[in-house]
């Protein structure tokens, strides 16, 4: 069975850090500069919860407060309906034309048969975009967040569950990819601390416009076609 989308035309990019990494505020950068459509694997699933008449609703929150991952194939279902929605809307940016589209999905996948499955069957990604930060600093950027955020999963015990499974189920997405060349690393950290993975393909520290002039470097590298096209 061929991916819903063809990689030659269709880009798309993962976006992953730990909670509080700093992804979305990236991502709002990249979407201005380079035309992506952002999809928040999060958002989605926060917004199928709410929707009326959801099958997935009361799963999906359990999840949530648990800081547990949801069953994959919600969360891809939810992923490639709103890929499909974005080349139905005949976007006027640049990348968009002669169904090509280009897709930063932040926040997926969370776990390898995740990364497995979307490649198989929806798209076949180009790069990981890895920001990579300590747990104390996302920590107290989340506490921060969570005065106006008004997410059920920012508090203390949430986000430490969240760290826990992050630990145990996403970092081996990111070392897998790491071991194809297909992870570029931005250490988003508040101090000058070492990148983690020495086989990462980008390395930074410092202010959001630093960190970004490295993650808009990936970008870059991945619509120009650098990273390899290899199937999870």
């Amino acid at each position: 069975m061929s991916p819903t989308f063809d990689s030659s035309k269709v880009t798309v990019i993962y976006v992953l850090g730990g909670p509080g990494a700093g992804k979305g505020t990236q991502c709002a950068k990249l979407v201005e500069e380079f035309g992506f459509c952002h999809l928040s694997a999060g958002d989605l699933l926060r917004a199928e919860q709410n929707r009326e008449g959801s099958a997935y609703g009361t799963l999906i929150q359990t999840c949530i407060k648990e800081g547990t991952i949801v069953p994959m194939e919600v969360t891809i279902k939810l992923l490639e309906n709103a890929m499909q929605a974005a080349m139905a809307e005949n976007r006027p940016e640049e990348g968009w034309k002669d169904e090509r589209g280009r897709f930063l999905i932040d926040g997926f996948p969370r776990k390898m048969d995740q990364a497995v499955r979307f490649d198989e069957t929806v798209c076949l990604s180009s790069v990981v975009l890895f920001f990579s930060t300590l747990e104390e600093v996302m920590e107290k950027r989340l506490l921060v967040r969570s005065k106006t955020s008004g997410r059920e999963d920012d508090n203390l015990e949430s986000i430490k569950k969240r760290f826990r499974t992050y630990k145990n189920d996403t970092m081996p997405v990111i070392e897998y990819y790491t071991s194809q060349g297909k992870v570029a690393e931005v250490s988003a950290y508040d101090d000058n601390y070492p990148s983690i993975h020495e086989d990462s393909q980008v390395e930074a520290t410092g202010t959001i416009d630093e960190v970004y002039a490295l993650g808009s470097q990936a970008a870059r590298d991945a619509l120009s076609g650098k990273y390899p096209k290899v199937v999870a």
